[in-house]
């Protein structure tokens, strides 16, 4: 048995952002860092745009970045929570740059601000094309500088120690339930470590990989949001899916795909069918600069029109060595495949890209158990509504994990662990050997959420997947109690917990808002 005061889950900007945070502020104070692959891989990692935030107070305002969420959101935004995470970016910046995070700039020496989908102004900083790879890289150097901070690579979180682990009688019936811990397994060691702590926190990113086609990494299985949803902690708004318009589209297939980032049309690439037609200003007037909602349901309607696999990204009429310079990745990515981008189209599809809404945290980044924080993609706090707005992701991690840290600082001396706390008992179970079982079963799974509970759904398409995913839910669960456990084993049940989730989320939503969209609601109008 382990004992940390502070326990995070998942090393991307939340947790790292929050683990620095804690372990500056209380030095005497062990933080104990889970993650699931290596340190460096998380959703962060991947992001390619940047962050958006009001840098540059003459041609921008927290009223316009206010304004422009809000709208993204679909009247389901808290306007009270994106007014916070607007005003409290650019200290939230500045703490990154002063960690070390190098963002690109201009040829005069400021910082070059980017423009994307649905923002109204340039505001995004980034470093090339690979920024979270920049913040994931400065991030963990000064991990390795604090003294306090242990990292447990390899170490895969299975489920929240509550009352329901702790049976002491009347602690069964207490209210709210509390968290103790968690039991996390050690891969190499293929052995189940129990860790006490006065305080958790989940930062383990996203879901994607609950779809077929995702620009998530393999790691984004809805940990998280499947161990929180266990421990009895309020969800809310899973059924917003963000579909990214513009994965590359390649043979065979990749996990994850290759996202050609937002700031590339920002930039001023052009969508194009198959047989070359602009297509974006049928749908709206800002073409493609539309929020992502709008482009990808308009590319996922001309593919569903025409019968093609693709459409185009068109960077033809681009300064090619501005692209290279703020693209250089994307430019070596698609060279790779035979593609220049001077002469050719890049094809594209929509794919699976973030879920907006999570584990229901307040302002403070608390979750309705007890000593539970959350933080990143893993939460609903009320900023993204009904659709994300595009870079403000890295942007509410910051904030919010500074919210938990200010309150995890502020109530840990009053709490005290929990020596009741039981080992993981792995008493009548065995190595499982059939492991097609969890391969199928993954695979279906991404299958059935990418047929029926995609871009466009349908009342009759959400009963369908919901009767196939509980099938899938109690074939696994008759496994996860008879087996030795595995990550694999563990990931498909948290990938089932969440994709029944956003179809139970989407049977109960009756109207389309932002990233919901359900074609029985739109013929019904019309």
């Amino acid at each position: 048995m382990l004992k940390t005061d502070y326990l995070v889950i998942g090393s991307g900007i939340a947790g790292l952002t929050y683990a620095l945070r804690v372990a500056h502020a209380a030095k005497d104070k062990k933080v104990t860092i889970v993650t699931k692959s290596e340190r460096s891989e998380s959703n962060t990692k991947y992001a390619q745009g940047g962050i958006a935030t009001v840098y540059d107070e003459d041609i921008d305002s927290f009223e316009q970045h206010i304004e422009d969420t809000l709208i993204a959101g679909d009247g389901l935004c808290d306007e009270a929570v994106v007014r916070m995470v607007v005003e409290e970016g650019p200290a939230r910046l500045q703490e990154l740059i002063d960690w070390g995070v190098q963002f690109d700039e201009n040829n005069i020496g400021d910082f070059d601000l980017g423009k994307e989908g649905g923002h109204s102004q340039n505001r995004i900083l980034h470093h090339k094309d690979i920024t979270g790879f920049e913040i994931e890289r400065a991030l963990l150097v000064m991990v390795d500088k604090s003294s306090n901070i242990e990292v447990l690579e390899k170490h895969y979180a299975i489920d929240f120690i509550t009352e329901h682990h702790v049976k002491s009688g009347p602690t069964l019936r207490k209210t709210p339930i509390t968290c103790f811990g968690a039991y996390v397994l050690d891969k190499e060691a293929n052995k189940v470590k129990t860790i006490v702590s006065k305080l958790t926190l989940i930062a383990s990113g996203g879901s994607g990989q609950a779809y077929t086609t995702t620009t998530n990494p393999l790691i984004a299985t809805g940990d998280g949001i499947g161990m929180a949803y266990r421990a009895k902690a309020e969800v809310e708004d899973v059924e917003f899916i963000q579909f990214h318009p513009t994965a590359l589209y390649q043979l065979p297939q990749e996990s994850p795909a290759f996202l050609i980032s937002e700031a590339v049309r920002g930039f001023g690439a052009r969508l194009r069918t198959a047989n070359g037609e602009f297509f974006m200003r049928k749908y709206d007037e800002r073409e493609e600069l539309a929020s992502r909602d709008i482009v990808a349901r308009a590319i996922d309607t001309e593919l569903k029109t025409s019968g093609d696999n693709y459409v185009f990204l068109d960077c033809t009429q681009l300064n090619y060595e501005e692209f290279k310079k703020h693209f250089p990745n994307i430019l070596e990515k698609c060279a790779g495949l035979g593609i220049d981008i001077r002469k050719k189209w890049i094809p594209v599809v929509t794919a699976a890209h973030y879920i907006c809404g999570g584990v229901k945290v307040d302002m403070d980044g608390k979750t309705s158990i007890k000593n539970l924080y959350a933080c990143g993609e893993c939460t609903s706090t009320g900023l993204h509504g009904a659709n994300r707005l595009a870079s403000n992701s890295l942007l509410e991690a910051l904030v919010y994990s500074q919210k938990c840290y200010l309150s995890s600082v502020a109530s840990i001396d009053a709490i005290q662990f929990n020596d009741a706390v039981p080992e993981w008992d792995s008493t009548n179970t065995s190595q499982n050997k059939e492991n097609i079982l969890i391969t199928h079963g993954r695979a279906s799974v991404q299958k059935i959420m990418s047929d029926y509970v995609g871009i466009v759904r349908s009342n009759r398409r959400l009963k369908s997947a919901e009767k196939r995913l509980n099938f899938i839910y109690e074939e696994t669960e008759e496994l996860y109690k008879e087996s030795i456990l595995s990550v694999e084993l563990c990931e498909l049940r948290n990938l089932i917990t969440t994709a029944y989730l956003i179809c139970e989320f989407s049977m109960k939503r009756k109207e389309n808002k932002g990233g919901f969209y359900n074609k029985d609601f739109a013929e019904s109008k019309s």
